[in-house]
């Protein structure tokens, strides 16, 4: 998945960046809203998780031209603002969920990946591929009882075919499941971590569709 982090506090954004660059997203962190709008206009993002109190303006004010401006992009608030007039106006702009500062950034990864789940229209974590069973929420693979290991970069790949059943997904929205801004992308990598995924879960999990990208087969 990819994130975009919009927080001013550099501890907690560290924090937050880290950990979840740690569960396999791809995440770009900035500290201003006119950033994130630049950011937003450059690239495709699977969710924000939006900080309210920005050095240049309020974060409900861009929640709110996001979804004027038809944005379906998944928004978790992140703030220190907790009492219940402001998450009822967080969550009125739009906003899929509303965490107060201090959390606990398990509790982060677990509501991130929720609110990823009912975007991609299925909120069940488990999902059977063939003789395959995926649990989205504990990132494990497992046939006949056995688990299936799977790379940081293997599982974001394998992640984004199933979130999107039946969709048919470019190298370039492969490639940025995977790289952040500026990060150097290798020609061959989409095609390589591909290649892999057919050898553990079977050739037929992924499909090619010659000319625009993959998207999720059936496994055997």
């Amino acid at each position: 998945m990819r994130v975009l982090l919009v927080e001013d506090d550099t501890i907690l954004g560290a924090a937050v960046r880290d950990h979840i660059a740690a569960d396999s997203h791809s995440v770009d962190w900035v500290t201003r809203l006119d950033a994130a709008i630049d950011h937003l206009d450059s690239a495709a993002y699977d969710l924000v998780l939006l900080d309210l109190m920005l050095p240049d303006g309020q974060g409900i004010a861009f929640l709110r031209d996001l979804r004027r401006k038809g944005s379906v992009t998944p928004v978790i608030i992140l703030t220190a603002l907790d009492q219940i007039s402001d998450r009822i106006n967080g969550l009125n702009a739009g906003a899929d969920d509303y965490m107060t500062k201090p959390f606990d950034l398990s509790e982060l990864s677990a509501r991130l990946n929720a609110v990823a789940r009912r975007y991609s229209g299925n909120p069940n974590p488990l999902v059977r591929l063939g003789d395959l069973q995926v649990d989205l929420a504990a990132r494990t693979v497992m046939r006949n009882g056995r688990s299936i290991d799977l790379t940081a970069r293997e599982w974001a790949l394998f992640e984004a075919f199933v979130q999107r059943p039946g969709q048919v997904v470019s190298k370039t929205q492969l490639e940025e499941r995977l790289y952040t801004f500026g990060a150097e992308v290798e020609s061959n990598t989409i095609e390589v971590h591909v290649s892999r995924l057919r050898k553990k879960l079977g050739h037929s999990v992924i499909d090619t569709v010659r000319g625009i990208g993959y998207r999720l087969g059936g496994a055997r």
